[in-house]
């Protein structure tokens, strides 16, 4: 028997030799938490850079997405070293680290989860009444509510088990578990338990309770409303509820995983169910809301399409400096006229004359007047000519 201050370190049993795939596995990891990264990045980007978007929805959905940052990173970069180590340990003080931001990613969600439940209820039973219900000012005191809550209760459950006398140092699971390191205790863990039933009812019973009364209201708006109202509830109200399902779905594997015997479930599928709130969610949530919601997709399609275009002119400037002379007429000879028309003008292409008042440049387009083809200005230097025309 030893204590919890003999315990340096956890074996984290639930690793399997996979030969040469654990390369193929890494890979398949790497992209999964690049794609989370990118997805929810993207989106807190256009939140924050548009005006438009800064509205109480937005703002939550913005506080889920950092969420969904922080939760991923408690476990991504972790399952990354794990894949391609052989030995699979982790250090106590690194295994509770883990422990408190995977809890409080999981309080966190489900805090902003029921507040924006209670924002549809708000913008869809009341809409007359929403923006003065739902100030800024509320806004940002559910938002740090939630956090600071969540802070709080994970670090009296933290605190709790890192004082536990511990029998052994063997966790069933791909990463740490606070429940099976709770498991793991030579003696009477009441108090762990009644606290952690406490916190359970708190943040889940009584978050999913309260979730489930406002879509009830919801749908008695909808049912005796008009087809717009329905309208309206069903593009707002998908995506959430269809994060809320695939949220507490994962919760439930999670749940059932650490109090029942599931030997007869395929390994491989244990993990896969015991990562399923920790990979998925960070990922469907902004893939739904940014594809379902109209505002949050035409934003992201404007953002992607200019951040494309300014890469390719980064690129063609740096290739366009490196070009000799020779090679920079000869690219302008390939300029197509169609690719330089403009309304209510003719385009001419001509070797330098005195004719529009051009003094350099060779076989450069030119535009002239229609009326009187008459230049009234002239830059020139020997890459560019802009003349400027009544």
């Amino acid at each position: 028997m030893f204590n919890s201050t003999q315990v340096s370190y956890f074996t984290l049993a639930a690793y399997f030799d996979t030969g040469s795939l654990k390369y193929l596995y890494f890979l398949v990891v790497l992209m999964l938490y690049s794609c989370i990264i990118c997805a929810n990045v993207l989106l807190i980007v256009v939140i924050f850079a548009n005006r438009s978007l800064h509205e109480p929805m937005y703002m939550f959905l913005c506080s889920l997405f950092v969420n969904e940052l922080y939760g991923s990173t408690g476990v991504f970069p972790f399952l990354l070293v794990q894949i391609l180590s052989d030995i699979h340990i982790v250090s106590a003080p690194f295994c509770f680290l883990q422990l408190y931001c995977l809890h409080t990613y999981g309080t966190i969600e489900l805090g902003i989860l029921a507040v924006m439940a209670y924002d549809r209820y708000l913008a869809i039973c009341s809409p007359l009444q929403y923006n003065t219900r739902m100030t800024s000012k509320k806004v940002a005191i559910f938002i740090a509510v939630i956090w600071l809550l969540a802070f709080s209760l994970v670090s009296v459950t933290i605190s709790l088990s890192s004082s536990l006398k511990l029998c052994g140092n063997s966790i069933n699971k791909v990463y740490c578990d606070n429940f099976s390191v709770v498991k793991l205790a030579c003696y009477d863990t009441s108090i762990n338990n009644i606290y952690g039933l406490f916190v359970t009812v708190l943040t889940i019973y009584a978050s999913l309770i309260f979730i489930i009364c406002t879509y009830m209201r919801i749908l008695l708006v909808c049912f005796s409303g008009s087809k717009q109202t329905r309208q309206k509830a069903v593009s707002t109200c998908t995506p959430h509820l269809a994060s809320i399902f695939s949220f507490y779905l994962g919760g439930f594997f999670e749940t059932t995983q650490s109090r029942f015997n599931m030997n007869s479930v395929p390994h491989m599928l244990r993990i896969f169910l015991s990562l399923h709130f920790l990979t998925c969610q960070p990922l469907l949530n902004p893939v739904m809301y940014g594809l379902k919601m109209s505002k949050i997709r035409i934003k992201c399609k404007s953002l992607v399409l200019i951040t494309i275009k300014s890469i390719l002119c980064l690129y063609v400037a740096v290739w366009y400096t490196s070009c000799t002379t020779q090679e920079r007429k000869d690219l302008a000879r390939l300029i197509p006229d169609k690719a330089m028309e403009l309304t209510s003008r003719v385009l001419y292409r001509a070797d330098q004359t005195q004719n529009f008042s051009k003094k350099r440049g060779n076989r450069v387009c030119i535009y002239i007047n229609n009326i009187n083809h008459t230049a009234i200005e002239s830059y020139c230097s020997p890459d560019l000519e802009n003349l400027l025309l009544k």
